[in-house]
């Protein structure tokens, strides 16, 4: 599993909540496939130079959550999502980052207008 995870010291979000967050997003993209194998949770805390607590923590979540499922002596794998499940785990992504993008346009005072305009142009641009 070579994945590109971001995990930043900075700000309020808890390093195990930024890791299940990443991982749910490589599962929701398609990066991780159902059935794959995450790494191992000593693995991944090596190489993320983090706790193996904190590793353990975002995978009893994620599974918890219903995004993988763990065989014990072999390891913890991506779970199917149903077209249901994966809309909504997207519409929760999307409204996240709408969230963010509002209050980044709130700080220079952008209108609603303004920004749906710039959507539909880059829209426009794909």
């Amino acid at each position: 599993m070579d994945l590109d995870i971001k995990i930043s010291n900075q700000g309020d979000v808890p390093i195990y909540e930024q890791l299940k967050n990443e991982i749910i997003r490589h599962i929701i993209t398609g990066t991780l496939k159902p059935g794959e194998p995450l790494l191992s949770m000593r693995a991944l805390a090596k190489e993320l130079s983090i706790s193996i607590i904190t590793t353990k923590r975002a995978y009893q979540d994620l599974e918890a959550s219903g995004y993988v499922y763990s065989v014990v002596g072999k390891g913890t794998f991506v779970k199917e999502q149903d077209n249901e499940s994966r809309r909504e785990q997207i519409l929760i992504e999307v409204e996240k980052k709408l969230k963010d993008l509002i209050s980044t346009a709130n700080k220079i005072e952008l209108s609603t207008e303004e920004l749906m305009e710039m959507m539909k142009v880059m829209e426009g641009e794909q």
